[in-house]
């Protein structure tokens, strides 16, 4: 599935967030703002990007809500003020920062030896927005203080762990996502930090209970299937009643049938998986 393609599903399925009844709204709004950033990010950037007099300039696109922040260097104000214009033309944005500079020697250029293309950037923002979206799905994960940024195909992870394990989950969903090449995990694990954390996992986990349907596991079981790399080519079918996830179709292996009945498990609300309707085919 192209980048953009997934990228969109991601805002789409992860703007719907359970958590506890009081948290759900805080949640979603702080879910849907980061995914609806980096949406409005890839349709600035394609757009200048797409724009001949444009596209010859390095120019560097930042969201703050609804505001496009426009950084670089331009030959002319004719091309600062298309380049903004451009950027309001994005359904979404309401207003740009234009910070780019003029310089009537700007250098026009294709990009140079290892500089990160379009393509890649677009990439790393659905990757960003994938992983953003596992960790909150994961119920040993949504409660935690995780940051995720990416960088051609590399991701990395601060904030802080509950526990070692909560570091090295949160590693390995990275790990399972299309295009990540490496993870640098600095997630902490430490005293008062760590319980602190904890206690705010639990204390979510816990009250949604009450706030997840089955529509909602359905969705999500699905979606972390299509963003993992071992299972996004799979043939399998999703339906959950009360909380109890039941897998059908086919999987090639063994280990697929393993690794999808345990990705099940992880997401917020399930209560049992039942997997032996899943064949193996291999």
């Amino acid at each position: 599935m192209h980048n953009l393609t997934k990228l969109a599903f991601a805002i789409t399925t992860a703007s719907i967030i359970a958590v506890s009844p009081m948290a759900l709204h805080a949640e979603e709004a702080n879910m849907s703002q980061q995914l609806s950033e980096a949406r409005y990010k890839g349709s600035v950037m394609t757009a200048i990007a797409t724009n001949r007099n444009l596209s010859p300039f390095s120019i560097d696109v930042d969201i703050q809500g609804d505001k496009a922040v426009l950084t670089g260097e331009v030959e002319s104000e004719v091309d600062k003020d298309l380049a903004e214009q451009v950027a309001l033309g994005i359904d979404g944005i309401e207003d740009v920062d234009n910070k780019l500079t003029v310089d009537p020697e700007a250098e026009r250029r294709e990009y140079a030896e290892g500089e990160r293309s379009l393509t890649s950037r677009l990439g790393d923002a659905t990757t960003t927005a994938t992983i953003k979206s596992k960790l909150l799905w994961n119920e040993s994960t949504q409660g935690l203080d995780i940051d995720v940024s990416t960088e051609n195909g590399v991701v990395t992870l601060t904030g802080n762990a509950a526990s070692a394990a909560s570091k090295d989950l949160a590693e390995m969903l990275a790990e399972d996502t299309d295009d990540v090449r490496e993870v640098q995990n600095e997630l902490k694990v430490n005293g008062e930090e760590q319980s602190n954390v904890a206690e705010r996992a639990e204390a979510e986990a816990n009250n949604a209970e009450n706030a997840i349907s089955d529509a909602w596991i359905t969705s999500k079981v699905k979606s972390s299937f299509l963003f993992s790399r071992n299972l996004s080519g799979t043939d399998i079918s999703v339906k959950t009643t009360n909380g109890m996830v039941m897998l059908s179709g086919n999987v090639d292996t063994d280990a697929e049938k393993a690794l999808a009945e345990e990705t099940a498990k992880n997401i917020q609300g399930v209560n049992q998986v039942d997997a032996d309707a899943l064949s193996v085919e291999g």
